[in-house]
């Protein structure tokens, strides 16, 4: 099973996500985000991104977004232990899902936290 994480963007918590996909070689995890309530959608973020200079791709008329690093999005496990990574991004749209990304986590670090990604990879044949 896997674990939940609160992510926050400055001290708002936004919503959780239990990072279901990973590239572990490259020290990625995403995952769906669950938001705290409705008003973080594409409106919220862009006006965010403008407002805090992050740069961002979108389109307009899918109400879609897909942001650069974000240096005031943070993900703590529920015992409240910070992931730490090189970046976190987000992406998504009004009327489909939006995904949280954390790139550049260390190891060892990451295949504690997130060891049962690490084991499927791992596992499958021709990836050592």
């Amino acid at each position: 099973m896997n674990k939940i994480y609160d992510i926050l963007l400055g001290n708002t918590k936004i919503g959780t996500t239990a990072f279901e996909n990973a590239d572990p070689p490259m020290g990625v995890v995403l995952g769906k985000i669950s938001f705290a309530d409705e008003r973080f959608d594409y409106s919220f973020f862009k006006d965010y991104c403008i407002k805090n200079n992050v740069g961002f791709q979108e389109d307009i008329d899918l109400k879609l977004i897909t942001t650069v690093n974000i240096p005031d999005l943070h993900v703590f496990d529920l015992a409240g232990l910070k992931i730490k990574g090189l970046a976190a991004t987000i992406s998504g749209m009004d009327d489909d899902e939006y995904l949280i990304s954390l790139e550049g986590i260390p190891y060892p670090f990451y295949e504690d936290e997130f060891g049962h990604h690490y084991k499927s990879y791992y596992q499958r044949p021709g990836n050592h």
